[in-house]
């Protein structure tokens, strides 16, 4: 079937020339455009390694191979979020490629957004239309680098590319593969998501966990900025104090009520609030 060839590297030779495409061809395909602007200049009746693709039933193909093919697997930025469709990605080529949404986390709020980063490889559909495969874990098998021990309590960067209830997975710029327990997190990442975070444990494997919490006298800072925000923004008061259950704090500030207190305590010493029976209220 013809459209099984979409997404492949073929030789073709160079048939004619029109005004803003050059036109290929070989014995299994004919009339492969190939666009004057995105290529390296092309001589008549030449063979071109060429990567094929279908655009509305249309073949087109490009001379300057992408880095993502057929069971080859890169980075690709997402263009595109359809909710009905799923997200799309560039590979480098003219058309965006469909990441299916059965490839995606079952709740939007994790999907990619538009300039994250998708690992994928190369599929067909059952009609073999294109489709771009996030990678799987099992992918990555036996390839993780090992992390040294010395890189426990550092900082740390890299990009999910596996998110669920229980947490997340990144492969850090190094190659290092950690894992980010849900607890270990205020909002649960993005897949795709570039993320900094710090390595909590290094594991005999030479995996590693990471927080994307931050230490504790950035944080006591960072919550007490969101206290101070939501007394700006509900006319100097909140009903909420030292004495709050823990379930209600979390709820409205993602924090637990240790650190609303620590963070309660800084502003109190700072003079900049004070608390009253059942609330607290913002100095001037």
């Amino acid at each position: 079937m013809k459209k099984s060839l979409a997404g492949n590297i073929v030789s073709l030779q160079v048939k004619n020339e029109i005004k803003d495409y050059y036109v290929l061809s070989n014995t299994a395909l004919a009339n492969v455009y190939v666009n004057k602007e995105n290529n390296d200049a092309l001589e008549l009746n030449q063979n071109y390694q060429v990567f094929v693709y279908l655009d509305n039933d249309q073949w087109y193909g490009t001379t300057r191979l992408p880095d993502v093919q057929l069971d080859v697997f890169d980075w690709a930025d997402v263009t595109r979020i359809v909710p009905s469709l799923g997200v799309f990605v560039d590979i480098g080529i003219a058309v965006d490629i469909l990441v299916s949404k059965d490839d995606l986390p079952v709740y939007t709020s994790v999907w990619p957004e538009v300039e994250d980063q998708l690992y994928v490889t190369l599929e067909h559909d059952k009609k073999g239309r294109l489709l771009a495969k996030p990678v799987s874990e099992s992918d990555f098998e036996g390839t993780w680098d090992i992390a040294p021990e010395n890189l426990l309590d550092q900082s740390i960067e890299g990009r999910i590319f596996r998110t669920d209830r229980e947490g997340a997975v990144m492969i850090s710029d190094q190659g290092y593969r950690g894992f980010i327990h849900h607890t270990e997190r205020k909002h649960e990442p993005r897949l795709g998501q570039w993320v900094n975070g710090r390595v909590i444990a290094v594991k005999e494997d030479g995996t590693i966990n990471v927080s994307l919490r931050p230490r504790k006298k950035e944080a006591r800072r960072t919550d007490a900025d969101t206290i101070l925000a939501y007394l700006q923004d509900h006319h100097g008061e909140m009903p909420f104090n030292d004495k709050t259950d823990p379930t209600t704090i979390y709820d409205t500030f993602k924090i637990s009520k240790a650190a609303f207190k620590r963070a309660l305590g800084k502003l109190m010493k700072e003079n900049k609030v004070k608390q009253q029976e059942n609330k607290t209220v913002l100095l001037d």
